[in-house]
C-alpha cells in the first residue's frame, strides 16, 4: 500500500486506506437513499485549499472576503427562477441542508405570525417535528392519505377549529418514504374558503423540487401555486460531497425579521453565523454544467429507470408501486440480507428504492438477481410481507 499522508505513521496511514475502502464499497451498494453519487469536483478542487465562509447575508456586502457570494446569489436566483417566484421580490441563501432550510421557513412564518398554529402532515420529514419544538410553536398532525400525501379533508375540518388563529402549512413535495406530493394549490385553495387572513405556506421539497417543473402533467408546489418558502436539498439530486441545501423565500418578508450586524459589515438573516462557502460552489458548478435541460434530462432517466425498477418487481409478483412522476419506488418489507446489502429504507412494512440519476438498469438487475433469489430459499422469506 502506497502511503496516503507521509506525515502519518503506517497504522494510520492504514486506517486512512481501510476507511476509504469502506467508503468506497458502501457509495456502490445503496439504492434507499435520495442521494447522486454521480458528482465529480476534481476540476474544483483547488478550492480546498481556501478558507471559505460565507459570512452573513449573501446578497450584502461583508468584511470578510473569503467568500463565494456571488455564486452563491446566482444558485439562489437559478431555483427562485425555477420555481417561478417574482423576479422582484425573492431571497434565499445555501444552507447546510433541507433541515435548516427547513427551520428557516418555519423561523420566518412565526416571526411573521408569532400567535399561528402550525399544520403538517404525519407524513413529514422528521426535521419539521424537531424544528417545531426548538421554535416553541404550537401544532397540529394532520392525517396522510394512502399513498402518503396530506388528507386534504382532515386539514379542512382541523383548520376550522382554529379559524381565529393564524395558520402556518407545512407541505412536501417529495415524502420520505413515499415520495408523495402535496397540492399547494389546493392547501392554498381551502385557507382562502376559510377566510383566513394569515396564513403562511411553506414547501419542503427537499427531494423533487429539483426536478419538478419537469414533471408532466405538473404538480402545484412552487411560488405561483402559493407557496411563501420552498426548501431543496442540493446533496439529493444534483450531488455535492458536502450535505447542503437551498432556502429560497419572498425578500419583503425577509425585511421584516433583518437585523445588523457591525462586527462582520452585514445583516443577520441566516441561520448560522459562519456558512459553508464551498457548497455554493459546488451547486454552481454543476448547475453551470447542466443548466435547465440537464437537469431534465436527469429527471427523465431517473424516471426510465424507476418504471423499469417497478415493472420487474410486479413481474415477479411483488406488489410495487410508484406515486405520479416519482423516482420512489415502493414495495412490502425486504428481508434482512438484502436491505443491508442494499442499504434500503424501511419504515413499517414498506421498503423503498429512490432511483437517483446515478441509478442505473444494471443495478437494478442485480438487485433484482438477489431478491430472486431469497425466493428460491422459503427460509430466508420469512419477514418478507408480501
Amino acid at each position: 500500500m502506497a502511503p496516503i499522508s507521509e506525515s502519518l505513521s503506517l497504522e494510520d496511514n492504514q486506517r486512512l486506506f481501510d476507511l476509504n475502502q469502506y467508503i468506497e464499497n458502501a457509495r456502490d451498494n445503496f439504492l434507499g437513499y435520495p442521494v447522486s453519487k454521480d458528482f465529480d469536483y476534481s476540476e474544483i478542487s483547488h478550492f480546498l485549499k481556501y478558507p471559505i465562509n460565507n459570512l452573513g447575508d449573501p446578497f450584502e456586502d461583508c468584511t470578510y472576503k473569503v467568500q463565494t457570494h456571488e455564486l452563491e446569489r446566482e444558485v439562489v436566483g437559478f431555483f427562485a427562477k425555477l420555481f417561478r417566484a417574482n423576479p422582484k421580490d425573492y431571497w434565499g441563501y445555501v444552507t447546510n441542508g433541507g433541515s435548516e432550510s427547513n427551520l428557516y421557513g418555519l423561523y420566518l412564518a412565526r416571526e411573521l405570525y408569532p400567535k399561528a398554529m402550525v399544520y403538517y402532515s404525519e407524513s413529514t420529514h422528521y426535521s419539521v417535528r424537531k424544528n417545531i419544538h426548538l421554535l416553541n410553536i404550537p401544532s397540529i398532525v394532520i392525517r396522510s392519505q394512502e399513498n402518503g400525501e396530506i388528507d386534504y379533508e382532515d386539514f379542512e375540518n382541523t383548520l376550522k377549529l382554529n379559524r381565529h388563529k393564524p395558520a402556518i402549512v407545512l407541505t412536501t413535495f417529495g415524502t420520505t418514504m413515499k415520495e408523495a406530493k402535496d397540492d399547494v394549490s389546493k392547501i392554498k385553495n381551502i385557507l382562502k374558503a376559510l377566510a383566513i387572513q394569515d396564513s403562511y405556506i411553506h414547501c419542503d421539497a427537499a427531494l423533487s423540487g429539483s426536478y419538478g417543473a419537469f414533471m408532466e402533467p405538473r404538480l402545484p408546489f412552487d411560488f405561483m401555486d402559493g407557496a411563501d418558502s420552498i426548501s431543496i436539498s442540493g446533496h439529493k439530486f444534483i450531488g455535492s460531497p458536502i450535505p447542503t441545501g437551498v432556502i429560497i423565500t419572498k425578500r419583503s418578508n425577509r425585511d421584516r425579521i433583518s437585523k445588523g450586524i457591525s462586527y462582520i459589515g452585514s445583516l443577520d438573516t441566516t441561520i448560522t453565523g459562519s456558512r459553508n462557502g464551498h457548497s455554493p460552489l459546488f451547486l454552481w458548478f454543476t448547475l453551470k454544467k447542466l443548466g435547465i435541460e440537464g437537469l431534465k434530462k436527469r429527471y427523465l432517466h431517473s424516471l426510465e429507470v424507476a418504471e423499469y425498477c417497478e415493472q420487474r418487481l410486479k413481474d415477479m409478483g411483488i406488489a410495487a408501486w410508484r406515486n405520479p412522476n416519482s423516482i420512489t419506488v415502493v414495495f412490502p418489507k425486504i428481508t434482512e440480507e438484502v436491505k443491508s446489502k442494499w442499504q434500503l429504507a424501511t419504515e413499517g412494512d414498506i421498503s423503498h428504492i429512490i432511483c437517483m440519476p446515478n441509478v442505473t438498469k444494471e443495478q437494478i438487475d442485480l438487485f433484482i438477481n438477489d431478491v430472486e433469489n431469497c425466493i428460491e430459499a422459503p427460509e430466508e422469506m420469512a419477514e418478507f410481507s408480501w
